[in-house]
């Protein structure tokens, strides 16, 4: 479809005010009497060698360490039985196979107060042999007590095996962990 001088200038300025192409669908039926389909009006707009604006810069999402940070600082006072650390709950997942131990490429990182044993090691398997899991590997805490933990498909962490039953990290340990996870995981393309 064809349209006037006049309504090719309605729409560059509709478009030079950041309307989104369903606006200009709107207006162009309202106004002028044009009825043009969704796809006819994207077209329109291309073939007017005009730019749609973003009506809002995109979070980055690919950045997992951005995303950690706040939800660390989400209550200074949990309740009972809550997560202190705000983290996703680190529990050994069931029904999963731990697999054969393959080699890892290590990363350590130290606890605020650099103390002897205050250091989280977080290794990230070569081979990934769990089925449904992104990422796997193993993590030995502070305290010595290790585990071998799995991303799965949605991104979501969880462990599957853990040397003390029932165990859960200290907040400075587990934030450390997800941390350290989220380098290791962005250093190898995930």
């Amino acid at each position: 479809m064809s349209l006037t001088p006049d309504q090719s200038a309605a729409v560059s300025s509709w478009i030079a005010a950041g309307d989104n192409l369903s606006a200009v669908q709107k207006k162009l039926r309202e106004q002028f009497a044009v009825s043009l389909t969704f796809m006819e009006v994207r077209f329109l707009v291309d073939d007017l060698n005009l730019q749609l604006k973003d009506p809002a810069p995109k979070a980055d999402t690919s950045d997992l360490s951005k995303a950690a940070a706040p939800a660390a600082k989400k209550s200074a006072a949990p309740a009972a039985g809550a997560d202190p650390a705000g983290e996703a709950e680190l529990l050994p997942e069931d029904g999963l196979d731990d697999g054969a131990a393959l080699p890892a490429e290590d990363a350590v990182l130290e606890d605020e107060a650099g103390a002897p044993g205050g250091s989280i090691s977080v290794e990230v398997d070569k081979v990934t042999l769990h089925p449904g899991a992104l990422a796997s590997g193993t993590v030995t805490f502070s305290d010595g007590v290790t585990g071998k933990w799995i991303v799965d498909n949605y991104g979501r962490p969880g462990f599957t095996e853990v040397s003390q039953p029932g165990y859960r990290p200290k907040p400075d340990d587990a934030q450390a962990f997800m941390q350290e996870l989220s380098l290791q995981l962005q250093k190898r393309g995930y």
